[in-house]
């Protein structure tokens, strides 16, 4: 039962057998169904993980705006099914199907895989199965689609390098144009899948791992990846777009209630502070921004073509926006009367930020978000994340005054060389500024402390530090439940049994492949849900396989040791990295880089591209062209 009727037929039947039956529907507004006999190539377009989350991914978001352009392609969309509804499809034999056309995705020339975090790797898995695509590439042939991989989780491929045909390594504005292309052409030509992956590894910003091989020294450290052979890069650049397009303006407007109802739009991408535990800071340089008046065109004309009735203002750090201020008095003049509610994440610890908040007046909700994320100056000075706590403990007054009465603060634990005093000083500081909004609104103010665990990831200067052990972040939170309890505040947390897993599946190299398979062949899926995680199936996988999460997660690296994802290149530098490593082994703190450059190389490495097309996307001052030492 694969054609799109029979599918349908069965759809009609069985959709109120599940829990929120308007997951698998379709039929959103802004929703584009094309003529697939009349149209050459066929995209499925995967997120991972409930349609209540991936429906409002920005990334599938673009992608399904930029691939729809196209008169000679098609995209269409697919989500991880909820239990009730796997269970059902899985009994009654059906194919996982996009929601356009309802075709099972093995009937797509591509599918394509949105991977932001590493726990939904086994659900990516899970995908294939319920698709009847066989999970391991090099079981694929000709009549299969071309499975490739994009997003955050993907900067270290090498633990999915069993299961991904290709992997687009960066920005996917472009590149997905050039993988359409290409595959049209072999399509058109005929060839073998070998012709096609030989085609595709031309791209630039494409890796594909089956044409790689890695070893490894004798007490089990990763050693090299190598081409195996002529033509194959050995070190694979990032895409980047020397401009920011045009943003999405037709949103899919969901049937049901979801996670994130909204217009997301992307005012700048990148961010120049250098913290030195942040992943995208670190991979998404440099810092590009859209003109104030483009980012208002774009809320006009996405209001008009969804009725939405929030927008977020999407960066890394939104009070680095230099036109921030022109943008927000554009959006208050304009609609101010329309109950239009806006989220601006992302905010620096200042005044500043408090006032840019306070003129949208009417989008005020019942929070105010900063994240100061450590508590101590030596620590904050350790991440690179300067701050002073008088002017953390001004702005909270100011943010009370001004008619918020919950304040979220987040922070990290497990640091390098964090100790049970600095999480004590946590403890006291979200106590210093309850008390300050008891003072300022009475008992009404709220505290809310969201403390995350730290994970060394690849591409960032603690890329060479280990991960806290379970039994000390145990401690840790122990500390932070025992003392944030109490009238005006809440405490949140994550298990440590989570942290050191995504620490594994981000560090690790491509022997994780087949812990990956057998945890998702003893049950492991949902890892990102908190009450779904497999910890078990996990712990077994690693037994079966003979390997030590510890190995990866707890382990501090050489300076001179190789890593897994060196031959993903960022653009920014080894050498930089480890002298910001460097720098936060003795506590010293890097400039911003709008106002100092620290030659992290990025300039160098798209330095073309940028004369290529005449715009200078760097904010720091007279950049330092790279030197090789």
């Amino acid at each position: 039962m694969n054609n799109q009727n029979q599918i349908s037929d069965w759809l009609d039947k069985n959709l109120l057998r599940v829990e929120r039956p308007g997951r698998y529907a379709g039929g959103e507004y802004n929703q584009i169904i094309k003529n697939w006999e009349e149209i050459p190539l066929h995209t499925a377009l995967v997120f991972p993980d409930l349609y209540d989350l991936g429906i409002s991914n920005l990334g599938i978001t673009i992608l399904y705006d930029e691939i729809n352009k196209r008169t000679d392609a098609l995209a269409e969309r697919a989500y991880a099914p909820w239990l009730d509804m796997e269970n059902l499809l899985r009994q009654d034999g059906i194919p996982l199907f996009s929601l356009e056309n309802r075709k099972p995705l093995s009937e797509f020339d591509i599918v394509a895989f949105t991977l932001p975090y590493e726990t939904l790797y086994t659900n990516a898995l899970n995908i294939l199965d319920l698709a009847n695509i066989p999970i391991l590439s090099r079981e694929r042939n000709e009549t299969h689609p071309l499975v490739i991989a994009g997003g955050h989780a993907v900067y270290n491929p090498e633990p999915l390098a069993d299961f991904i045909d290709v992997f687009a390594i960066g920005e996917g504005e472009e590149i997905i144009h050039e993988i359409l292309d290409v595959h049209k052409q072999w399509k058109s030509g005929g060839g073998t899948r070998e012709d096609l992956l030989l085609q595709m590894s031309a791209i630039p910003g494409v890796y594909i791992p089956h044409f790689y091989s890695a070893s490894y020294h004798e007490d089990g450290k990763f050693a090299e990846l190598t081409p195996d052979r002529p033509g194959i890069p050995h070190k694979i650049l990032k895409r980047i777009l020397p401009i920011l397009p045009p943003p999405p303006t037709r949103f899919l407007v969901p049937s049901i209630d979801v996670v994130h109802n909204r217009i997301s739009v992307e005012i700048m991408r990148g961010c120049s502070r250098g913290c030195r535990f942040c992943h995208a800071g670190m991979v998404n340089r440099p810092v590009r921004e859209r003109k104030a008046s483009d980012i208002i065109s774009a809320i006009h004309q996405s209001l008009t073509n969804t009725g939405f009735e929030e927008i977020a203002l999407l960066s890394l750090s939104s009070s680095d926006y230099t036109q921030i201020n022109e943008l927000i008095s554009g959006i208050s003049r304009q609609y101010a009367d329309q109950h239009i509610r806006i989220s601006l994440p992302s905010l620096r610890i200042e005044s500043f930020s408090v006032d840019i908040m306070e003129k949208l007046k009417e989008t005020r909700s019942a929070g105010f978000t900063l994240a100061p994320e450590a508590a101590t100056d030596r620590m904050r000075k350790t991440i690179n994340k300067p701050l002073d706590i008088e002017q953390l403990l001004s702005t909270a007054e100011e943010i009370y005054q001004r008619g918020w009465p919950t304040l979220k603060l987040y922070f990290m634990i497990g640091h390098p060389n964090e100790t049970i005093e600095d999480v004590q000083a946590i403890v006291d500081l979200c106590k210093s500024v309850r008390d300050i909004g008891f003072r300022t609104i009475g008992r009404r103010a709220k505290l809310n402390a969201g403390v995350s665990t730290f994970v060394p990831k690849p591409h960032t200067p603690f890329q060479w530090a280990a991960c806290d052990t379970q039994e000390s972040i145990r401690e840790k939170q122990d500390l932070l439940r025992r003392e944030l309890r109490g009238p005006g505040l809440k405490l949140s947390w994550t298990d440590p049994r989570e942290t050191q897993l995504e620490a594994v599946l981000s560090r690790g190299d491509r022997r994780l492949s087949k812990v990956i398979y057998s945890a998702w062949k003893q049950g492991a899926k949902f890892d990102a849900w908190q009450d779904k995680t497999a910890f078990n199936a996990w712990d077994q996988a690693f037994v079966d396989n003979k390997i030590d999460p510890a190995f990866y997660s707890g382990r501090q690296r050489d300076l001179d040791e190789a890593f897994p994802w060196d031959h993903i290149d960022t653009g920014v530098k080894r050498k930089y990295l480890m002298q910001e490593y460097l720098n936060s082994r003795q506590e010293i703190t890097s400039e911003d880089c709008a106002t100092q450059c620290h030659a992290c190389g990025i300039f160098s490495a798209f330095s073309e591209l940028r004369k290529e097309n005449s715009v200078d996307l760097w904010k720091c001052p007279d950049p330092i062209e790279w030197k090789e030492a």
